[in-house]
This record gives C-alpha cells, sequence and structure tokens, in this order.
C-alpha cells in the first residue's frame, strides 16, 4: 500500500483526485494539505464527497511519510514549493501544474500512450495539460508517420467547460455569464501551444506546420471537445487504421467508426477519437473530461504506470446515460 499526499487539496484537480485515490485499493491518503481550509473536513470543500471520506485538510506536509506527492497548486506554485521544501530521498511526485512540463528538473512529460517506458521509470512526472493531452491524442498517429503537413496549416477549434478555469471565481466563470454562453480566449496563443509543439516536433523533427489554434469556452461544467482539421493524402480507411494500430494498446484511448460527442468522454479517463475525410482534408475530433483525462485521472494513471501496477487501476469509471 502506497502513502499518498496532496498539496493544494481544495481545487478542482485534487477534488477529482480524490475522488479517485480514496476508492483505490493500492493506496492510502496520508494528508490533504490546504493553508486556507486547515482543520475543515475535506467534505465542506468538496462536498461530492459527503459519505466517502472523513479526511481533514491539515497545514502541514510531512513528506517524509509518504511514498508519492501530488502537486494541485496554480501554475508556478510547485516551484516554489520545492524552494522552500526539502525532498526526501526516494519521494515520488507527480505535479499538474504546467511548471516542468519542459521536462526540466529530471521530470518526464506524462502523456502514457507517447511516453509509458520513460514514465515506467521516472520518479518525477510533469503531468500534461487539458488541452495539450485532447490535441497532442488528435496528432500523435500522424506526427509518428511523418504526414503532418511540412510547410501547412493545421486548424484547431476547442471547446472547454468551466472547470477548465479552475475554482477561483472570475468574470468570465459566473454561472449568469457562462450560462447559454460561448466566447473565444487566448485565440493562436494559449499556453498549451508550447508543450503540443514540442511533442509533435520530436516526432516528426521536419514537421514546419503551421498550429492555429482557438480555444472557446463553452457553457458546461466539464469536458473538451476538440476539432482538428489538416490536409491529408491518406484515405479515410487508412487514416482510421493508423490511429487504431497506434493506440491499439491505450486502454484509455479509444478510436470510434462513429461520429462523436462529449458526453461519451466526460466522467471518465477516455480520450474518444473519430476521424473522417472530405476532400483532402482530415477531419480528427477528440473528447476528453478536462478534470479526469485532462488532469486528474492521467495523473493516476501516470502513478499507477510509476509503481508498477495494471495503469487502468481505479480508473474503470462509466459516463452517465443522458
Amino acid at each position: 500500500m502506497k502513502k499518498i499526499g496532496i498539496i493544494g487539496g481544495a481545487g478542482y484537480t485534487a477534488g477529482e483526485l480524490l475522488r479517485l485515490l480514496i476508492n483505490h485499493p493500492e493506496v492510502s491518503i496520508e494528508f490533504v494539505h490546504s493553508s486556507s481550509n486547515a482543520g475543515k473536513p475535506i467534505t465542506e470543500v468538496h462536498g461530492g464527497l459527503l459519505g466517502e471520506t472523513d479526511i481533514v485538510f491539515s497545514d502541514s506536509h510531512p513528506l517524509e511519510d509518504i511514498d508519492i506527492l501530488f502537486l494541485c497548486s496554480a501554475h508556478g506554485q510547485s516551484k516554489t514549493f520545492w524552494e522552500e521544501n526539502n525532498r526526501p530521498e526516494g519521494l515520488k511526485v507527480i505535479d499538474l501544474a504546467q511548471d516542468f512540463r519542459d521536462e526540466s528538473e529530471g521530470y518526464v512529460y506524462g502523456l502514457p500512450e507517447l511516453q509509458f517506458d520513460k514514465i515506467a521509470a521516472a520518479e518525477s512526472v510533469a503531468n500534461p495539460g487539458c488541452f495539450a493531452t485532447a490535441l497532442q491524442l488528435s496528432l500523435l498517429p500522424l506526427a509518428k508517420a511523418n504526414l503532418l503537413p511540412e510547410n501547412g496549416d493545421i486548424n484547431i477549434t476547442a471547446l472547454t467547460g468551466s472547470t477548465g478555469a479552475g475554482v477561483k471565481p472570475g468574470a468570465t466563470t459566473h454561472f449568469s455569464w457562462r450560462n447559454d454562453n460561448i466566447s473565444v480566449y487566448k485565440p493562436f496563443t494559449h499556453q498549451h501551444l508550447i508543450e503540443i509543439s514540442a511533442t509533435l516536433k520530436k516526432l516528426q523533427p521536419n514537421n514546419t506546420a503551421t498550429i492555429n489554434f482557438v480555444p472557446m469556452r463553452g457553457d458546461f461544467p466539464r469536458g473538451i471537445f476538440a476539432v482538428t482539421t489538416l490536409d491529408c493524402h491518406l484515405t479515410e480507411e487508412e487514416a482510421s487504421k493508423l490511429y487504431k494500430d497506434f493506440y491499439q494498446n491505450a486502454p484509455f484511448t479509444v478510436v470510434s467508426d462513429r461520429s462523436i460527442d462529449l458526453k461519451q468522454a466526460v466522467n471518465t479517463n477516455k480520450a474518444i477519437i473519430h476521424v473522417e475525410k472530405h476532400g483532402k482534408k482530415l477531419l480528427v475530433t477528440c473528447a476528453i473530461d478536462n478534470l479526469l483525462k485532462g488532469a486528474s485521472g492521467q495523473a493516476v494513471q501516470n502513478m499507477n504506470i510509476m509503481i508498477g501496477i495494471d495503469q487502468t487501476t481505479g480508473l474503470h469509471l462509466k459516463p452517465s446515460a443522458f
């Protein structure tokens, strides 16, 4: 039984992580740190866990007492945490922020469909971003086959739920603004483009395609639906086979022969992909849950790989029927 600690326990990703780890057969939760909520039951913040646990938020984080640490604080705070704390030898770390996604300081980029073996040998894993997960899974098979347009465009539009903005309220997260509303934000400049481009460059070094990424805020709480179009000479049948072969050993990445929708992926750790051809254009759609496959579910998947157990352990989640 591995002992777990969580830093930044009050946010959405920590709530999802707790939901998974409370019922995980191979781990026990030793502490959930939140300085602003210390002494409170976690169910006062994560109400969906009522009746599931009696864990109380802690104001301490004894790193020497645990085997695995999850960092769930805001972007930039992971580096600060390690500037202020000593890391015990042998402690495994999974960071859900963007601080180490460039694989600096010994961190391995934690996209299991791409780096399973490196994750299995890693002491430190940087969990990918939510948009980055959906977009990379949409493109990895093409990049591996050297089929991304060398000088053309890759056009991507993706909608994300309001939980993607985090738990802290803001002008664009209030219900009265978000409900029945859609808007564009950070067009062509989203921070996840950095990790996406780095991955694609590793797989296809000659790729100089321009990624035109337009993120959008959707009027729903959770999920990402990404639509990618690019020039590709493959037939629809060839493209479908390419994707199915690439992901044949990836238990959570499913290639569908039919058009997909967001509800198929929400509340699961799945990435569901569909490809179809329209003239010279290949259309790739991908649906994930931004809090699961895009964050905490993938973090648990990475933990499973790091400790040498089946990567699906504790992640057999079912979508809603409606």
